[in-house]
């Protein structure tokens, strides 16, 4: 994923920034609106670092993101897979009372 598609899914993405950078507040993020210079910079500001190692962070919650996007794609469709998949039959037996009259069938 570029960081175009990551500025586009930036409201989505917020909340887990949010909780990676707990000094960075949610309305800071979202003025930021998933700018990568602005959120470079913010952290910059926030944390007393480096430009550079603001970016590998940045990159480093992108790779997350990316990872975490992939992981639920693939449960979703390990999920449907399940829901799809057809049950296997049942056997019925029946059973006697002790008069020698059958009763309905009891699935088992």
């Amino acid at each position: 994923m570029n960081w175009d598609r990551m500025e586009g899914e930036w409201k989505q993405r917020r909340g887990k920034a949010v909780h990676h950078w707990g000094k960075v507040m949610n309305d800071e993020l979202a003025a930021i609106a998933g700018k990568y210079e602005e959120l470079v910079g913010k952290l910059q500001e926030k944390y007393g670092i480096a430009n550079e190692h603001s970016k590998r962070q940045v990159d480093n919650f992108k790779k997350i993101v990316d990872q975490l996007k992939k992981s639920n794609t693939r449960l979703r469709a390990l999920q449907g897979d399940h829901k799809h998949a057809k049950a296997a039959p049942r056997k019925v037996r029946s059973t006697t009372v002790r008069t020698g009259q059958r009763r309905s069938p009891v699935r088992g």
